[in-house]
């Protein structure tokens, strides 16, 4: 951590084992997350401002006001680090959003959520890159080799999941709250595997081969992270059901649900997989087995834990971000007119937009010539929206750009390295305020005026009930006052007929009869001597 050698002249502290930049840096950011959390509350009401962009701004102004006190010489309190963002912010803010998703909303739009976030993002990394390969030239940019704009269409094409959480609710929109966060979650992934396999990357020696490679190297570990989550996530659930934390200390069961959400990311990165997925889908696993078995207490305690702590890791980020935004040694190193900042700036969010675009239209409306049913398109209004709150870029984006084009330190050796720092940035910062504070309105104004009325699960696919009697087993009644044998169905015309709704009955016959009994989950509720409320729930359980 940097200081303020002024600030630390004028706040002399008694000797103790603590530096007095850390106790400086840590009172200011505490203070500023205090004021956050009321300006958050007052604004709570506004439709065009969030926490996020309160967060970012509020980080902006600390940081111009440290600027003044030490006369513009730093503005520096804490060093944008990647491993602190990576490490220990963004953990907690992914697993809490597997952990609070809507489950059947989530994989009912799976198919989707993997187009946009596989495919889609390897089509804007391809636009972003040749577009930056061939424009950035007239710029002046001479030490920028193919492997810096291979990295700028990985840095570029991740969304920024986090600042989606606050613009989108799950209860108002919840098909679009799955899909742009599902596939903000699968394209961050896939966004850092593109830029891992950029950083080991032979130039020189490009091919059709390395293009299956990369292909394979990332289905390898999309896969791999999904079932290390999975693992995780199911190990917790058959600890806490087989031994029973809750008999002696329900801080005990809380206590080994954060530690295993935690080893689960901390396990992926050690094996070079993805953390974000790992932890996501332990997130979603937890969720549906390991929360249900835990104590009543336990579970009201664990709920409210993951939601803060993800709280404040957001709006952490944001503030870290403005005030690293200030970093007057980067625009300094830049040496770059306004005219030249400005200029790059809007080049990278055209391409940006351009990149988005060329991927959320087409498979959107390729998805939609695949299903028949008119109220399970993706009308315009819907892509529009997509492709708008999918435009916002945050602190992924600023943590790659540090890894590519700043050394371990923070500084940048080039005055190109340290112009595409500034300029991503500013991409951030204008992609957060303006399409952040204007997405809610646009939702409300496209969609929320024009909602139909809500259709429930039950009635969202056709036949539902027809459905169930086709899977009924030779001899078994229809119960509907026939008393002859119902006729099974085949599971494979009825897959292809309604692939989500059968699945989706395939899989809760599959939970309750292998996974539930071993996992725990839903109607297991352990008793607790002397808990009135476990006991009664128990009781409802109890056949």
């Amino acid at each position: 951590m940097a200081a303020l050698e002024s600030i630390q002249s004028q706040l002399p502290l008694q000797d103790s084992i603590f530096s007095t930049s850390t106790v400086t840096a840590i009172c200011v950011f505490f203070t500023l997350l205090c004021a956050c959390i009321i300006i958050g509350h007052l604004l709570e009401e506004n439709r065009w401002a969030n926490e996020s962009i309160t967060a970012l701004l509020l980080g902006l102004v600390a940081g111009l006001v440290v600027l003044l006190v030490t006369k513009f010489q730093s503005s520096r309190i804490l060093i944008f680090s990647e491993d602190l963002f990576f490490l220990y912010l963004l953990p907690p803010i992914i697993f809490n959003a597997g952990f609070q998703v809507k489950k059947k909303q989530f994989f009912k739009n799976f198919t989707t959520i993997l187009l946009f976030g596989i495919v889609g993002t390897v089509i804007s990394f391809c636009l972003i890159s040749l577009g930056a390969y061939f424009l950035f030239k007239r710029f002046g940019f001479t030490t920028l080799t193919l492997q810096d704009f291979l990295a700028i269409g990985a840095i570029l094409s991740a969304t920024d999941s986090v600042c989606t959480l606050q613009v989108l609710n799950q209860d108002e929109t919840p098909f679009l709250y799955s899909v742009v966060f599902g596939e903000g979650v699968v394209n961050d992934a896939t966004s850092i595997v593109l830029f891992n396999a950029v950083q080991s990357l032979d130039v020189s020696d490009i091919d059709a081969l390395t293009a299956l490679k990369l292909l394979g190297t990332f289905l390898y570990l999309f896969f791999t992270s999904t079932a290390l989550g999975i693992a995780a996530g199911l190990l917790s659930a058959y600890i806490i059901k087989t031994l029973y934390f809750g008999r002696h200390s329900t801080d005990r069961e809380c206590a080994l649900m954060m530690l295993m959400a935690y080893l689960s990311y901390m396990l992926a990165e050690l094996m070079g997989l993805s953390g974000i997925l790992t932890v996501f889908f332990c997130g979603i696993v937890m969720s549906h087995y390991t929360w249900h078995n835990v104590t009543e207490s336990s579970r009201i305690t664990t709920k409210h834990a993951f939601a803060t702590m993800s709280f404040i890791a957001e709006t952490f980020i944001f503030l870290y971000v403005g005030m690293d935004a200030l970093d007057i040694d980067k625009w300094k190193a830049s040496n770059a007119s306004p005219g030249t900042s400005v200029g790059v700036s809007s080049l990278l969010l055209a391409l940006v937009l351009i990149g988005r675009a060329a991927f959320v239209f087409p498979i959107a409306n390729i998805t939609n010539c695949f299903k028949k049913r008119e109220g399970t398109k993706i009308e315009f209004r819907n892509q529009f929206i997509m492709w708008w709150a999918g435009l916002m870029r945050g602190a992924v984006t600023i943590a790659l750009s540090y890894s590519q084009f700043a050394d371990s330190s923070g500084s940048t050796s080039t005055r190109d390295s340290s112009l595409m720092i500034t300029s991503t940035i500013i991409v951030v910062l204008f992609s957060t305020v303006v399409f952040g504070s204007i997405t809610k309105p646009l939702i409300s104004a496209l969609l929320l005026q024009h909602a139909k009325p809500n259709i429930s699960d039950a009635t969202d696919i056709p036949s539902l009930e027809d459905l169930r009697l086709l899977f009924l087993e030779p001899g078994e009644p229809s119960g509907e006052g026939n008393s002859q044998p119902a006729r099974k169905g085949s599971s494979f015309r009825l897959l292809m007929t309604h692939p989500t709704s059968t699945a989706h009955y395939l899989w809760r016959k599959f939970d309750d009869k292998f996974m539930r009994p071993v996992f725990g989950g839903r109607g297991f509720v352990p008793f607790v001597p002397g808990s009135p409320s476990g006991a009664a729930e128990a009781a409802e359980h109890t056949p």
